[in-house]
């Protein structure tokens, strides 16, 4: 699982901060949150790589300070909640 940190700094350039499961930080730009089959997603693309593939993850908890995320493994959801995220950000997928 993967843990978002919410920071102000952060919210205003659409860049977050997640930590992976042995504890580094890796940044990446916050595309748009997902709702499917009553589950909340989000959609991400790496902020520190050319690499023009979005990341999908599910939140899985949160408490006061943090937001739990893990990967999608089914594909058919990913490739539902990215149809969605298309449908949602027609501009962002040229």
């Amino acid at each position: 699982a993967t843990k978002m940190s919410d920071t102000n700094e952060n919210t205003l350039d659409n860049v977050v901060k997640l930590t992976d499961q042995d504890g580094n930080d890796v940044y990446f730009e916050l595309l748009d949150f997902v709702e499917y089959q009553e589950q909340a997603y989000i959609v991400l693309l790496p902020a520190d790589e050319e690499s023009e593939e979005v990341v999908i993850l599910q939140q899985i908890g949160e408490d006061e300070e943090n937001e739990e995320y893990a990967p999608v493994t089914d594909e058919e959801v990913a490739q539902a909640v990215f149809a969605l995220f298309r449908e949602r950000n027609p501009d962002l997928c040229e």
